[in-house]
């Protein structure tokens, strides 16, 4: 095996994942890193990591990044460098991507790679007069063409699974789970405990999908006072004669009938809030599997949504308070992508109290847009950081020990309602929250003495409460007294103009009595 191809197959694969996100052919990725790296043993990739010789912009400098001095057109120019090798190739995709010089690149096809090495070329990549040529030479000597093949092949299944497997609920991100399947308090009474069969996810009043192609309508119920109200299920075969059937529940209409066979992504209803078992607008999954003798098992959606995700090529998670519930489930394969998807080693794998909530508030569930505007910016970390302040603290104001699960889920609680109740903090008012409007403005509602008072909080307010909130030298419960304080002086304020107002009016009232007398 010769150096290029000793290069090529230790770095086939960054290369396919570079030409797979971003349409760069590997062939040219593989063909520019054997060129520029001298094969991965030039001075720049063995002391840097750096294998595309990429110069450094100012941009690059202003944000930290590191380099090394090296003469090339002029002396001691300065060269990019990377902590690993996967960050020269990431940096490398995202620089042409970036770069307007090679937006004609970008127009062709993804492996067609004579025309991009001439792209390049004319683009300026190099000083070299025959840039083009040589990258071409590499390509074509060592056979570097057969990646670019092997990504085409790959999409070309993952296009086909995708038009056969799909998710419940259309999703870029996460689906949101309310309540897992398992045990759990019974929401219609609190007093006891039972056995969920099922998954709710937070769902509005959207399309509901099928989730395989080749799947039958066998149950179709249109009484909205049943347990479950509207329901749907659809049974699925398997090749070894086993069977699933996936039930939808609370369904605000239907749009299939019994016997009708769907495809994957179909659309079979509209998510609801029918039936007397339910306390908001949600989407339950059952799923029940029937086994060749035919006994019927209750399965984890879970395990079958895990299952659709490795066959469909299917990148949604299942999130329940910070956990994806597709984890522990999914194929070797898709554990590997999942564990380069983590933090590095020493980081916090788990998302804080304040993390999940930003990313519940970000998402298309909130449907809030919270994302890119300063002030709603800082309106989301005051919610968060109140809502991690409060876990801490029982009904009394005093510091109570949660587990992370009961942390967790009164946040995803709090995003849900867009409700924080920090009565607590507050001991003069009988009732204090802060509360959340569609638009991402923050509102407090209190009662005090028997009065109530609604007012939006202020931007210098807001930036008062957050600093409190962000002050690492503050102790937990000197945060909860100085925002109770000014909670208190809020709403004495707020208190203090309506009575204000009142007597104007009552003034006002009273002058023209006296004017019709």
């Amino acid at each position: 095996m010769t150096k290029n191809e000793e290069y090529a197959a230790t770095y086939g694969e960054y290369a396919m994942e570079q030409m797979k996100r971003y349409g760069i052919p590997a062939s040219v990725t593989l063909a520019q890193g054997i060129l520029e790296s001298s094969n991965g043993q030039s001075e720049l990739s063995e002391k840097g990591n750096a294998h595309f010789g990429i110069k450094c912009t100012g941009e690059w400098l202003k944000n930290g990044g590191t380099y090394l001095t090296y003469t090339d057109d002029r002396p001691d120019e300065k060269f990019c460098t990377y902590a690993s090798v996967a960050d020269s190739y990431e940096h490398h995709s995202s620089f042409l991507k970036e770069n307007i010089r090679y937006k004609e690149c970008f127009a062709l096809s993804p492996d067609d790679y004579r025309g991009w090495c001439m792209g390049l070329q004319r683009a300026g990549y190099a000083s070299g007069g025959n840039y083009a040529g040589t990258l071409q030479q590499i390509i074509e000597k060592n056979g570097l063409n057969k990646y670019d093949q092997m990504v085409m092949e790959r999409q070309s299944l993952q296009q086909v699974a995708a038009n056969q497997y799909a998710f419940p609920l259309e999703r870029k991100e996460f689906m949101l789970v309310t309540s897992p399947f398992g045990m759990r308090t019974d929401p219609m009474d609190t007093t006891q405990k039972q056995m969920h069969k099922g998954v709710d996810i937070k769902a509005s009043h959207e399309a509901v999908l099928a989730t395989e192609t080749g799947g039958k309508v066998i149950a179709v119920n249109e009484n909205a006072g049943k347990p479950g109200g509207k329901s749907v299920s659809i049974e699925y075969g398997r090749e070894d004669g086993t069977r699933y059937q996936v039930s939808y529940l609370h369904l605000d209409s239907i749009r299939v009938k019994t016997g009708e066979m769907v495809k994957a992504g179909q659309q079979v209803g509209v998510a609801g809030n029918t039936g007397t078992r339910t306390t908001g607008e949600h989407l339950h999954i059952g799923v029940q599997q029937v086994a060749l003798d035919g006994n019927i098992r209750d399965l984890d959606p879970a395990v079958y949504l895990a299952d659709l995700a490795d066959k469909g090529n299917i990148r949604v998670q299942l999130l329940s308070n910070g956990e994806n519930l597709l984890a522990k489930y999914a194929s070797e394969g898709n554990k590997q992508e999942l564990a380069a998807q983590q933090p590095e080693e020493g980081e916090s794998k788990l998302l804080s109290v304040e993390e999940w909530m930003k990313k519940i508030l970000s998402s298309e569930d909130a449907g809030m847009g919270m994302g890119g505007d300063p002030i709603m910016e800082m309106v989301m970390t005051l919610y968060t950081g109140l809502m991690a302040l409060a876990t801490q603290f029982d009904g009394n104001g005093k510091k109570e020990e949660k587990t992370r699960e009961q942390q967790m889920q009164a946040a995803t609680e709090a995003c849900l309602s867009r409700k924080i109740d920090i009565s607590s903090f507050v001991p003069s008012a009988s009732e204090c929250r802060v509360c959340l409007s569609e638009s991402g403005k923050a509102t407090l509602e209190a009662t005090m003495g028997g009065q109530k008072i609604s007012r939006e909080l202020t931007t210098q307010e807001t930036n008062s409460l957050t600093k409190i909130l962000s002050d690492t030298a503050l102790p937990e419960a000197d945060k909860q007294q100085r925002i109770g304080l000014l909670v208190t002086h809020i709403i004495a304020a707020k208190q203090a103009s309506v009575n204000y107002e009142q007597g104007l009016g009552l003034e006002q009232q009273r002058q023209e009595g006296l004017q019709r007398n």
